[in-house]
This record gives structure tokens, C-alpha cells and sequence, in this order.
């Protein structure tokens, strides 16, 4: 049985799990029961988890945009970060310590201006942006609770995990829903920020089993998740478009630079400086052996079958729905 904390919105915000209820349209629960909390309110988050008693917790909840934490800092911080510590208390409060087991979604930008290539658990940390600082605390936080109140608490150290379920402001997503609505002649054009930030890029399905196995070990440890495959944003628009038969040839540069379509000569994408972040993270590279060895995970979809299966998803979407 699995239990979901949902923000109260005056529009239906669950359209990424609408697939899991047991009736989608009457929005009717099965075994899924969704409370609503929030991560800033720690009142609601005691009162759920004394209620509900899981065997499990995982905390996947969080202000997630990266570009938008320098715009929302203090908000970040106060979620993603205090969010972290309201959850961990709260399972103090509830004497639930010695029979929860806890996962927290730490991040590959904990490392963000990078000390060694590949990152693995042991290297240092350099967090980039209000995220990654947000993301730090919450990251020795949870190392705290578990040496301070032996609580099973793990952080799972995950690198960039991608589906056809990704937010549509994430770069991979609106690469993907565009390719498909210049396919459907829905667009001719749309705008990138930093085409040469490169990225390990993973499947969110193979990353979040790994998030399970770390809970079903016998002692909690922390675990880099990840591909190891390094691949450029520009590379990712490259193959979107290959999928559905276009080329795209680069001219000019920096914020000059276009992507035009080689068979057709129109331009398909242009820079726009206002997507770039004030302080950027370049490079993204996960060694995911400590996983390999002890948990025996390892990823499964390649990153060409991730984005096509991106691109085919958002086809669909938007034939059936071009304002999606």
C-alpha cells in the first residue's frame, strides 16, 4: 500500500500519476491513498506519518528546478533543504525511528563545479545554485540523524533520471515535446539556454528500483546512481530530431548560435541567455560502482532508447491534445 503527500492546488496537479488511481477520471483511490501536506508545514507532516505508520519513506519531494531556485532561493531552501529535517523530526515525534526506513533524493548537483571526473560517494562536494546548497544540508542532515539516532536513512545520489513523465520546463522534456510539435507542424521554433552543458542521463524507471534496493539492505549507506555515459544537450536535441528524420546543422555561435534543419533549411532551434544560470554546472559524469557491486543495479535503457521513447510519448500527447 503506498501512501502520497499532495500540495493542495485550486487545479488538479496530479497528472503524472493519474494512471494509478483505480478510477483516473473520479480520481478515486485504491491503493494508493493521497494526503494532503506539504513539506513546510510540519504539523501535517507528524499527523500523516503518525497516522499512516509507514515501513518506508521516501522523500521526493522538493522545489526541483534548478534554473528556478536563484529566482526562488529562500523557497528552495525552506523546502528542500528544512523540508528534509520537518520530515526526519517527524518521525522522531512519532517514536517511529528504530521501524522506518528512510530514502532521501540527494543529487548529482551536490557536486556541481566538479573535483574529480567520474563523481562517485567520495568526492568532494561543490553545489552551484540554491538547489544544490538546499540539497547539501538536507544531505548531511539526514547523515546526522543516522549516526546521531541509528535511523535507516540513505541518500541516494542520483544523477540527471529522465521519462516521458519529466516536467515540461526540464530541458529533456522541452526538447522532446517540441521536436514532436515541429513533427505535427505545431512549431517551427523553439529556444535553449547552455548547448554545451553535458549531462549524465539516466531512465527514471531503472534509477527509481535503485532507490528501492537501498532501502532493502541490511545496513544504510549513501550510493551514486548513474550511467556513466556523458552526453550534451546539444547531442540530445540532435537525436530528438534524427528520430524524426531531420538533421540539424549548428551555425554562428554563443548566443548567436541556431540549429537549422538540414533537408528543409528552416531554422528549428535558437540560444536565448535568459535560460542560462548565473552560475553554471558544466560537466556531470556518475561512477556508479559502489550500486553495482552492492546492490547490484545497474541501468538497463541506453540514452538513444530514452530519447525516443521521449519524443514517441509527447507524438502521441500531442496529436491527441496539441495544447498539452
Amino acid at each position: 500500500q503506498v501512501h502520497g503527500i499532495v500540495r493542495r492546488s485550486s487545479s488538479f496537479n496530479t497528472g503524472r500519476i493519474e494512471h494509478l488511481y483505480k478510477n483516473p477520471q473520479a480520481h478515486t483511490e485504491g491503493n494508493m491513498k493521497l494526503h494532503y501536506g506539504d513539506l513546510t508545514d510540519s504539523t501535517c507532516l507528524v499527523k500523516i506519518i503518525n497516522e499512516v505508520k509507514p515501513t518506508e519513506i521516501y522523500n521526493l519531494g522538493a522545489q526541483s528546478h534548478v534554473k528556478i531556485s536563484f529566482d526562488l532561493a529562500e523557497y528552495t531552501a525552506d523546502v528542500d533543504g528544512v523540508g528534509t529535517l520537518r520530515l526526519l523530526d517527524a518521525i522522531k515525534t512519532c517514536g517511529l525511528i528504530n521501524s522506518v526506513k528512510f530514502y532521501q533524493a540527494s543529487t548529482s548537483e551536490l557536486f556541481g563545479k566538479v573535483q574529480e571526473i567520474p563523481q562517485k560517494e567520495t568526492t568532494p562536494f561543490y553545489p552551484r545554485s540554491p538547489y544544490g546548497a538546499a540539497k547539501l544540508y538536507a544531505y548531511w542532515i539526514v547523515v546526522n540523524f543516522r549516526e546521531a539516532y541509528n535511523l535507516f536513512a540513505v541518500n541516494g545520489i542520483l544523477f540527471n533520471h529522465e521519462s516521458p513523465r519529466r516536467g515540461a520546463n526540464f530541458v529533456t522534456r522541452k526538447i522532446s515535446r517540441s521536436v514532436a510539435k515541429i513533427h505535427l507542424g505545431q512549431l517551427d521554433c523553439f529556444s535553449l539556454g547552455n548547448l554545451d552543458a553535458k549531462r549524465d542521463w539516466g531512465h527514471a524507471k531503472d534509477y527509481v528500483e535503485a532507490m528501492w534496493l537501498m532501502l532493502q539492505t541490511d545496513e544504510p549507506e549513501d550510493f551514486v546512481i548513474a550511467t556513466g555515459e556523458v552526453h550534451s544537450v546539444r547531442e540530445f536535441v540532435e537525436k530528438s530530431f534524427k528520430h524524426i528524420g531531420k538533421t540539424i546543422v549548428w551555425e554562428g555561435k554563443n548566443e548567436n548560435e541556431v540549429g537549422r534543419c538540414k533537408e528543409t533549411g528552416k531554422i528549428h532551434v535558437t540560444v536565448n541567455h535568459k535560460y542560462y544560470r548565473p552560475t553554471e554546472v558544466d560537466f556531470l559524469q556518475g561512477d556508479c560502482t559502489k550500486a553495482r557491486q552492492k546492490l547490484n543495479w545497474k541501468p538497463r535503457v541506453t540514452f538513444d532508447e530514452l530519447v525516443r521513447e521521449m519524443v514517441d510519448a509527447d507524438v502521441e500527447l500531442m496529436k491527441n491534445n496539441p495544447n498539452a
